[in-house]
C-alpha cells in the first residue's frame, strides 16, 4: 500500500518534467535565435520549476513556516501559468502544421516568433484572469422544492459552503470573508460539505476561528471531505468543533422536522457500511431529508435509502480550469455542477468557495449557495 503514493508521485513528476521539456522545445523552435547563455538560463529555470511543486506540496503537509507557505504559493501559481503555457505551446504546433499547407515555408518560419509571442501573451493573460476570478466569491441562490417538506421549513434559507481549502493559500482572512457573507445573507442554517481545510500543516483552530461568528439559529453542520483525510480527519474535526460547528460523522439529526444526515468522505470506501447506515435510518418514512456528502457519487445508494436532497462539492465546478473540466465531467457527468435529479432524489453540487493547487479559476466561479426551500 505504501508503494502506491510513491508510484503516483513518480508518475506525476515524470509528466511535469515532460511538460516543461515540451515548453522549452517549443520556445526554442518558435522564438528568435537565443544566445547560449540565454538558452542555458531558460533550461535551468524550467528544469528547476519542473521539480519544485511536488516537494513544496509535501513540505506543506509537514511544516507551517512562512518559508514553506511562500514556496508553496509560488510553485502553485507557477503550475497554473505552466498549464496555460502548455496549452499555448500545443496550439502553436497545431497552427504551425496548418500553415505548412497554406503559406510558403519562408513566410511560416518568419511568422513563428510572432505566433509564439501572441499565444504566450494570451495564455499569461488567461492565467492572470484566473487568479483574479478565483478571489471573486459569488453568492448563488437556488430554490429547492422537496416532497414531504416539513411545514416549518417552508421558506427557510440554508447556506451551503464547500471546498474552502483553508491552508497555505486561503487562510483565516478568507474564512472571515465567508463569515462576512454569511452575516449579510443571514440564513437559518448552514451546511459545510467537506474540504473546509486543504490538508496542509496549519494552525487549524486559528484558521477556522472567524467562522465562530456564524451563528444561524438552527446551527452549522459539517461533514468531512477527502482533504480532511489527508491531514488527519480527527484533528480537523476538533478544530471545527472549537468554532461551534456540529460535526456529523455517520450521524443523523432532526432539525425541526428535517432529517440532516452526515456521511464523511472516508465512509464511502466502505460501500456496504454506508448502505447499511443509510438504510437503517428509514428515510423513506416520514419527512424529507438532507444528506451531506462531499463527493457527488454513490447516488444510487442514497436515492434507494430515501434521501430527498444530497449536498456535495469536490468537483470545483469542473476542475477549476481547462483541460481538467473534461476529466471532471467524464467522472461525474451531469452531477459535476448545479442542481440535478437522480431518480426520486435531488443533488446539488457546488463549485466550492476556494481552490486547491493553482489558485485560479477559468470557466468556473467560486461560490457559496443560498438555498431556499419552497
Amino acid at each position: 500500500m505504501r508503494a502506491r503514493p510513491a508510484l503516483a508521485i513518480a508518475i506525476f513528476q515524470t509528466l511535469l518534467c515532460l511538460f516543461h521539456w515540451f515548453l522549452y522545445q517549443t520556445w526554442v523552435d518558435f522564438w528568435f535565435p537565443m544566445s547560449p547563455a540565454s538558452l542555458l538560463a531558460l533550461r535551468v529555470t524550467l528544469a528547476a520549476l519542473s521539480v519544485a511543486f511536488i516537494p513544496a506540496t509535501l513540505l506543506s503537509f509537514r511544516f507551517s513556516s512562512a518559508a514553506v507557505q511562500l514556496l508553496y504559493r509560488a510553485t502553485a501559481n507557477w503550475m497554473g501559468f505552466a498549464n496555460f503555457f502548455f496549452l499555448a505551446a500545443s496550439l502553436a504546433w497545431l497552427v504551425d502544421i496548418a500553415l505548412r499547407f497554406t503559406v510558403p515555408d519562408a513566410t511560416r518560419l518568419s511568422d513563428r516568433p510572432y505566433i509564439a509571442g501572441a499565444l504566450l501573451a494570451v495564455s499569461a493573460a488567461t492565467a492572470i484572469f484566473g487568479l483574479i476570478n478565483a478571489r471573486r466569491l459569488r453568492v448563488r441562490t437556488i430554490d429547492i422544492k422537496l416532497a414531504r417538506l416539513p411545514e416549518a421549513w417552508r421558506g427557510r434559507r440554508a447556506l451551503l459552503i464547500s471546498d474552502v481549502h483553508l491552508g497555505h493559500v486561503n487562510g483565516a482572512a478568507f474564512a472571515e470573508r465567508i463569515a462576512a457573507k454569511e452575516r449579510e445573507l443571514n440564513p437559518e442554517i448552514i451546511f459545510i460539505a467537506g474540504d473546509l481545510f486543504d490538508g496542509s500543516k496549519v494552525d487549524a483552530k486559528k484558521m477556522v476561528a472567524p467562522l465562530k461568528g456564524m451563528r444561524p439559529p438552527l446551527g452549522t453542520f459539517f461533514v468531512g471531505g477527502n482533504h480532511e483525510e489527508h491531514g488527519g480527519a480527527a484533528k480537523f474535526e476538533e478544530a471545527v468543533r472549537s468554532a461551534g460547528i456540529r460535526v456529523l460523522h455517520n450521524e443523523c439529526v432532526n432539525v425541526e422536522g428535517m432529517r440532516v444526515v452526515g456521511l464523511p468522505y472516508g465512509s464511502e470506501s466502505y460501500v456496504l457500511q454506508a448502505r447499511s447506515f443509510l438504510e437503517e435510518l428509514r428515510l423513506k418514512d416520514g419527512p424529507a431529508s438532507i444528506l451531506l456528502h462531499h463527493v457527488p457519487n454513490r447516488l444510487s445508494i442514497a436515492e434507494h435509502a430515501g434521501v430527498s436532497l444530497q449536498l456535495s462539492g469536490h468537483t470545483h465546478g469542473g476542475g477549476q480550469f481547462i483541460p481538467y473540466n473534461f476529466i471532471t465531467r467524464r467522472a461525474f457527468g451531469q452531477f459535476t455542477y448545479g442542481l440535478q435529479r437522480f431518480g426520486e432524489m435531488q443533488v446539488y453540487t457546488s463549485s466550492g468557495a476556494g481552490t486547491w493547487g493553482p489558485p485560479m479559476r477559468v470557466g468556473t466561479n467560486p461560490e457559496i449557495v443560498l438555498l431556499t426551500f419552497i
